[in-house]
Order: structure tokens, then sequence, then C-alpha cells
């Protein structure tokens, strides 16, 4: 009988082990062809000059890497990107959270604001950048005519350097504060209405309430949506490009635009790969440097 039983069991693990590899092995095989293939082909190619387009590639070893190294308005890129990633977290999470509490606060009643305040994100990066392009322009844009209004002259918020890199990270912040209210939507939704009950009980305000009570327990979500905005930031492309290009000179250029323009717009596919293994490489630095922040943080709390 026992014999009988440990053969069961063992023909049960067996089929779990199976089923797993079944399920696993579309995803494993998507993973290494969209994945890692192109990772480590981006380091191999970065180890050639190529334009990309001939089939003629000529070593070069760490020529590129070197020239990476050196390379200020790589760095200058890189510093933008930081930039985009405080402002982005600093003001995406704390707006969408406070976009969150209030409706949760106001209940059903509020889900006309569920909708609107949820467009933003419906709508594509390139659209959106096009969009504010125009509303944003010196001659026509809002700020311009606003100004006019009150006799003042053109506003022009995206060809100053000192104030293009800024207005950029507010038309960031509009389209992807959305995903941080329904990401703390969904935060709230895990919060016991017993804790809730029992605060009013003892006589809290919502105010008092959302501080000491709510917001400790929706610590680790903010934690895990900062994370998010981070990687994010480092990797922003369409709507940069598509409202500046970069520019004017390099104070919006980012490390995505940076490589776009050497690897197809100046056909240097060798050094464009360079500046994205530099990418890869400092984004996972970064995010791992948080995440340890973040874990020992929550291990000095425990």
């Amino acid at each position: 009988m026992g014999k009988k039983e440990l053969s069961l069991t063992a023909k049960r693990k067996k089929d779990t082990r199976m089923a797993a590899f079944v399920f696993l092995l579309p995803i494993a095989i998507l993973m290494i062809v969209y994945i890692f293939y192109p990772i480590i082909d981006t380091f191999h190619t970065s180890l050639y000059k190529w334009n990309g387009i001939s089939a003629d590639k000529t070593m070069i070893g760490l020529k590129n890497w070197v020239k990476l190294a050196q390379d200020t308005s790589f760095w200058t890129a890189f510093k933008n990107n930081l930039i985009v990633m405080v402002l982005s977290i600093c003001i995406q999470i704390p707006i969408g959270l406070a976009l969150a509490t209030f409706i949760d606060f106001g209940g059903k009643k509020m889900t006309v604001f569920k909708v609107l305040w949820f467009i933003p994100l419906l709508m594509s990066s390139v659209a959106i950048g096009f969009l504010f392009s125009y509303a944003l322009a010196t001659n026509g844009g809002i700020f311009s005519a606003i100004s006019g209004l009150f006799g003042g002259g053109n506003i022009d918020l995206l060809g100053n350097p000192k104030t293009a890199l800024f207005t950029v990270i507010g038309v960031i912040a509009w389209q992807f504060t959305p995903f941080y209210m329904v990401y703390c939507m969904a935060a709230y939704t895990n919060l016991s209405t017993e804790v809730y009950e029992a605060a009013i009980i003892d006589g809290a305000s919502k105010g008092q309430y959302f501080w000491q009570v709510a917001l400790p327990l929706l610590a680790p979500s903010i934690k895990s949506a900062a994370i998010l905005s981070m990687v994010g930031s480092l990797k922003y492309f369409d709507l940069v490009y598509v409202m500046t290009g970069g520019g004017p000179g390099t104070s919006t250029e980012l490390m995505a635009t940076y490589m776009y323009k050497q690897s197809f717009v100046k056909f240097n596919m060798g050094y464009g790969s360079a500046v994205a293994g530099g990418m890869f490489i400092l984004i996972s630095l970064v995010s791992l440097i948080t995440m340890r922040i973040l874990n020992g943080k929550k291990k000095e709390a425990a």
C-alpha cells in the first residue's frame, strides 16, 4: 500500500513538472528571442564599426566603449534622465495618490472622475507629443495666447533650454499620473474596511485616517510604484523625441533619443549599440541600488 501511494505521489510530481514545462516553454522561447538574444547581440554589435545597412563590419574591439565613457553628450543625456526620474517620482506618485484618495473617499459618485482622469493614459504618446507641441508653440500656443491677452509677448517653453526639459516633464506627468492613480486605487482595495471603520469609531477624521493609518499601509505599494516610475523614466523616448527631438541643443536629450540618433540618423550602429549597452548597464545599476535601499529600509522597519 505504501509503495502504491509513493508511486502515485511520484507520478503526480512528474505530471506537475511536465505541465509546468509545457506552459512555460512558449514564454521561455519568447524571452530568449525578444529579450535575451537582442541584449547579447547589442553588446556584440558594439564591438564593430558598422552603419547598420551594409554587410561589411569592421571589428574595433572596445573603441566604442572607450568613446562612450568620454562622450559628454551621453552623460548629459544620463543626467537629464536622472532629472526626469526624480521629478517623475515626486510629481506623478503624490498626485496619483491624491486622486486615488479623493476617489476612494468619495465613493461611487466619483466614478465619472475615474473616467475623465484616466483618459490621458489611453492616448498615444506620439499623439500627445504632437498635441502639446502645437499647444505650447511660440506662435499661437496656449501660453503665448494668454500672455498676449495681458499685453505680453510670446512665450517659448520648448525652445528655451532652461524650460524645455521641465515642460516635457510636465507633459509626461500629465500622461502617466493616471497610471499611478489606478495603481493606488488598487492598493486601497486591499485595505480592510474594518480598519477604516475602527479608525472612525475611535474618533479619527478622514485626514487622520489617511496620514496615520492608510498611508503606512500603502507604503509597500508606493515603493513598488516608485520603482516602476524610476525604470520607466530611464527609458523615455517617443514623447520627448516628438516634442523636442532632444533639443534645443542637448537640453532635453535622453539616453534613448541619443541612441536613436546615433543608430538611425547618423547610421553609426556600432556606437549606437554601445549607447544601448550603456543604457542597459546604468538602468540595471540604478534599479538594483534603489531596490537594495528600499529593501534595506523594509528590513530595518521589520
